[in-house]
């Protein structure tokens, strides 16, 4: 569901405005405060394209606003040309073929007065993302990463299929290897002219696949160490948050987009990852299920940051095992654990340097050892494993949470009989 805009206080001669758009053209309908069409018409797409779009709307009247279809795709140029030119742009929900009435048809003429009509009446609406800023840069490295991971996937799937179908010796020396060692394997392999035809000419095959599998894994890996900088230097806040690896990171701040302002409350954005409960209840059963709608990708990311939490978090784990107590299942637990990392992700995204700079890992590893503080005791005390604390004393991760209970301990002096940071969770 989009949201809601009411004109108030509009000129007599206002007007507004809705684009169908395509890769190459653009059809524009605008309508005045009856909803009558004044105009209809086809632009191309491009920067001249845009500007004549945009001058015809205001030539017939005070553009109030304008509702774009396609807004991440084919009409993102558009919408962002009408940013710059103080357009008030909004993204029209493109109705499925069963919401179509039959006698209605369907052309762009037809696409762009509904869409002007359906901004007239501001409902169903939403604000685009505006695609200028640290999290487009993300996306593209994203976007690439995810293409190189699929191909590596089928190479993976085709050389499997090779080698179970090659001569019974090529396969009992390459299936022991698994995946990645057969691909590896295969990648090195140098022709000496020993091996049969039919076992030549299955490894000229492997020995391809693996070449271009350990390639491609390996631009995959070099993009995705560029999304972890990207999300650092645009989002410390959200590079911090405790069991949020890069990857997952980057699918939120998508989610989100560059104008993270643009979704009214954190609610708006669990309903935008999918994390907002949907009621399941019948007759005397009261309960709520997943949402299986939203952004997809950052409902795993959601689901991967609990999953962790779940095994390594203290507080996390006594609220697990309370809720267990409560008599609810694990998926539901889940479920409401999505919900409230959606709502501490929605806070970070739109307050991106609210990492607590007291609490850097490098300057509290320098108080313990000043202390002689062993790591292991100092795990101990704040209830987590040496390696999450290794983490955050290397700066690989600044953990919200812990950092400032670290500091706290460090400012106590160093009590090893510190209350457990699960009590009262």
């Amino acid at each position: 569901m989009g949201m809601e805009v009411r004109w108030d206080g509009v000129p007599r001669d206002a007007v507004w405005a809705g684009v169908d758009t395509h890769a190459d053209t653009n059809w524009l309908s605008v309508v005045d405060r009856l909803g009558a069409e004044l105009f209809s018409g086809e632009f191309p797409t491009g920067a001249e394209g845009y500007a004549r779009l945009i001058a015809s709307a205001r030539a017939l009247g005070t553009l109030v606003a304008a509702g774009v279809e396609c807004t991440g795709t084919f009409g993102a140029g558009l919408a962002r040309e009408m940013a710059s030119e103080g357009v008030r742009c909004y993204e029209v929900v493109v109705p499925t073929r069963s919401r179509r009435r039959r006698s209605a048809g369907k052309d762009d003429a037809a696409d762009a007065l509904r869409a002007a009509r359906q901004v007239l009446s501001g409902d169903d609406l939403a604000v685009p993302k505006s695609q200028d800023g640290w999290v487009e840069e993300v996306r593209a490295l994203y976007v690439a990463r995810e293409g190189l991971v699929r191909s590596c996937t089928s190479l993976a799937n085709i050389a499997l299929a090779t080698v179970r179908k090659a001569p019974d010796d090529l396969r009992a020396r390459l299936e022991p290897l698994g995946t990645t060692g057969i691909m590896r394997a295969c990648a090195c392999w140098e022709d000496d002219g020993s091996a049969a035809l039919v076992e030549r000419a299955a490894m000229v095959s492997l020995r391809a696949l693996g070449k271009a599998w350990v390639a491609q894994r390996s631009s995959a890996r070099d993009l995705e160490g560029a999304i972890a900088d990207a999300v650092r230097k645009g989002n410390p806040a959200l590079a911090a948050m405790y069991g949020c690896g890069a990857l997952s990171a980057a699918a939120l701040a998508m989610a989100a987009g560059d104008n993270p302002g643009r979704m009214a409350s954190e609610a708006s954005f669990a309903a935008l990852c999918g994390a907002s409960p949907i009621e399941a209840s019948s007759g005397k059963v009261r309960r709520h299920r997943l949402n299986r709608g939203g952004d997809r990708r950052a409902n795993r990311a959601l689901h991967v940051i609990a999953m962790h939490r779940m095994r390594t978090d203290p507080r996390t784990i006594a609220y697990v095992e309370r809720r267990r107590a409560e008599g609810l299942s694990d998926r539901e637990i889940r479920r409401c654990l999505k919900r409230y990392i959606a709502r501490e992700a929605y806070r970070l995204l739109t307050n991106p340097e609210d990492v607590p700079a007291e609490g850097t890992g490098p300057g509290l590893r320098e108080a313990r050892i000043g202390a002689g503080v062993s790591q292991k005791d100092a795990a101990k005390a704040l209830g987590v494993t040496a390696s999450t604390l290794c983490d955050l004393e290397l700066g690989h991760h600044q953990f919200r949470d812990l950092a400032l209970r670290y500091r706290k301990w460090v400012d106590d002096g160093f009590p090893m009989d510190a209350e457990d940071p699960a009590d009262g969770a």
